[in-house]
């Protein structure tokens, strides 16, 4: 299995170094479906131990420009779990009432219970991205807020909350390719947002703080960069990486509970 693009811990970041068409050693989508299917399995397995022992949990945190795939990837790597253990969120504008917490707040509500898993469709990184973008806050209380986000989730780790964060990466090419799309085709009309071109005028606003945020939000859990212009490889290296993360928890089968066996002559 080719590794995903895990960063190094607390070093700059430089996204142009990270080409967004890569596919690994693969050459197309038929390359990886045996161990698609394999690794979705896999998947499968191990939630259900996950839930089963309720010792731990698993947050993944999604974060990408504009048309990088954040609800696709979702989709498509968490569709074949068990609905009882999942929860998916999307975080938008904050509402009247978030906005009179801080800034955490609505995400820290959202956190997995022990043997769940739980995505964000973009999280409290917005707050020290769009934020900045629109010079909502300054840089210095950006760098507060870094330390703020490593301290919460050094909370969630300590608390047995595994944090999973994946950064989807495309290119600005690509994303004109989608917004257009998103217009000429019917289908999709729905998908399009004209807030997201005023947003592409500030591409490299975002690429900036993002790599900023790569860097110094990374001490608690290390940040995954996941090339995304080639859909079918953005969700088998996300997959990928689910998977291992589940892996590293070393969740046991469930023990067998010996009270249940004295029913089995109860039962007619």
């Amino acid at each position: 299995m080719p590794k995903p693009f895990a960063l190094p811990v607390k070093q700059k970041v430089d996204l142009s170094t990270i080409d967004p068409k890569n596919t690994g050693t693969f050459l197309n989508k038929e390359e990886v479906e045996e161990e698609t299917i394999k690794l979705k399995e896999e998947f499968q397995e191990l939630q259900e131990k996950l839930n089963a022992g309720k010792n731990e949990a698993v947050l993944f945190v999604f974060q990408g420009m504009d048309c990088s795939g954040k609800d696709g990837v979702i989709k498509h790597v968490f569709s074949g779990l068990n609905p009882a253990g999942v929860s998916s969120y999307s975080f938008k504008t904050p509402t009247e009432e978030e906005s009179l917490h801080d800034f955490l707040w609505r995400a820290h509500s959202k956190v997995p219970a022990l043997g769940h898993i739980t995505t964000f469709n973009r999280s409290y990184y917005e707050d020290v991205l769009i934020t900045r973008v629109h010079e909502l806050i300054s840089d210095k209380e950006a760098k507060s807020r870094f330390k703020h986000i490593n301290h919460f989730e050094s909370l969630l780790e300590n608390n047995h909350v595994k944090v999973v964060k994946i950064f989807l990466h495309i290119s600005k090419e690509f994303q004109l390719e989608k917004l257009k799309s998103r217009i000429e085709d019917p289908a999709k009309n729905w998908k399009f947002d004209p807030a997201d071109l005023m947003e592409r005028k500030s591409w490299k606003k975002y690429r900036n703080y993002y790599e900023e945020l790569l860097e110094k939000c990374s001490s608690a859990s290390p940040w995954h960069v996941v090339p995304a212009d080639h859909r079918w490889y953005r969700d088998y290296a996300v997959l990928s990486i689910a998977v291992e993360s589940l892996r590293k928890l070393n969740l046991k089968d469930p023990e067998p509970i010996p009270e249940l066996m004295t029913l089995l002559d109860e039962i007619k």
